[in-house]
């Protein structure tokens, strides 16, 4: 029960129907008896501003930052992280009174979920990632970071590909992969992320390549955790890849954020048990 003493945290997104953020930190809360509760905000991009103007007003102690709203929400925040700053995107704010700082958790996350579920030695890896989007930062600059051969990027908008590219390149070979010739990128590829929303709930028929494009050479990873099997993966698997989805990412991402709002380690598991049993079968 929400009380006077209640801290209220929660999620800016657009839209955040499909989010299961508010059942796993809400779970997190109550396994770590700390009277906390957290709520989804659908928040359309010119509300934004408003949106911000509200954390600080209503004293939310912080939020989760989503799709669209990862890049526009950094010049509206009063600090950034210097990982935040590097990725050049914010997926977790922090309001330490009426003092919004932004952080990012995705990349940290991501890289975290897709070693331990594939095993996968980041450095012998060509990856092809589709989108160019604020996750899409998070997960390529962390990638550079520890050392992948190389990054390719397929997106529908050039000019967003190549400030992306532009940024990673300083650190690892990139390249900007026009969709038209994304066969032959793929194609010898040895991972393939899809970091946009295609295929995501309620969408599920949709796929970000054509399926003949993937192969037995792949991991596909998809950044998207609801459904858990997004068309993309079934595909890739039908055809012998290894398939890595959202879930840990979002998991361990969460966990991550849990832990600068309240200072206190997250139950990891209790939060990747509840998000499997909302989504699973």
């Amino acid at each position: 029960m929400i009380t006077s003493k209640t801290q209220l945290v929660g999620l800016l997104g657009h839209p955040v129907s499909h989010s299961q953020s508010p059942l796993m930190q809400n779970a997190a809360f109550v396994e770590k008896g700390l009277n906390y509760a957290y709520v989804a905000f659908d928040v359309d991009p010119e509300r934004l501003p408003e949106a911000v103007a509200g954390i600080r007003s209503l004293g939310i102690q912080g939020v989760n930052v989503t799709i669209p709203h990862k890049v526009a929400i950094m010049p509206l925040l009063d600090e950034i992280d210097p990982l935040a700053t590097r990725i050049g995107a914010v997926n977790t704010v922090v309001n330490r009174n009426g003092y919004l700082i932004g952080y990012n958790t995705d990349g940290l996350g991501y890289v975290r979920s897709l070693e331990e579920q594939t095993g996968i030695t980041l450095e012998q890896q060509t990856v092809t990632m589709l989108g160019a989007g604020g996750a899409a930062r998070a997960v390529a600059f962390t990638l550079a970071e520890r050392g992948v051969r190389e990054i390719r990027i397929i997106n529908r908008s050039r000019e967003r590909a190549a400030l992306l590219a532009d940024h990673v390149g300083t650190i690892v070979p990139t390249k900007v992969i026009d969709p038209q010739d994304g066969q032959g990128a793929i194609a010898d590829s040895s991972l393939l992320i899809n970091t946009t929303s295609i295929g995501m709930f309620p969408h599920m028929d949709e796929i970000p390549v054509q399926e003949e494009w993937l192969h037995s050479g792949l991991i596909v990873s998809d950044l998207i955790y609801n459904p858990l099997e997004t068309r993309l993966l079934k595909a890739a698997a039908a055809r012998g890849a290894q398939v890595h989805s959202g879930v840990g990412m979002f998991v361990n991402q969460g966990a991550l954020a849990f832990e600068l709002w309240t200072g206190e380690e997250a139950p990891a598991e209790t939060m990747r048990q509840v998000v499997l049993q909302q989504l699973g079968p």
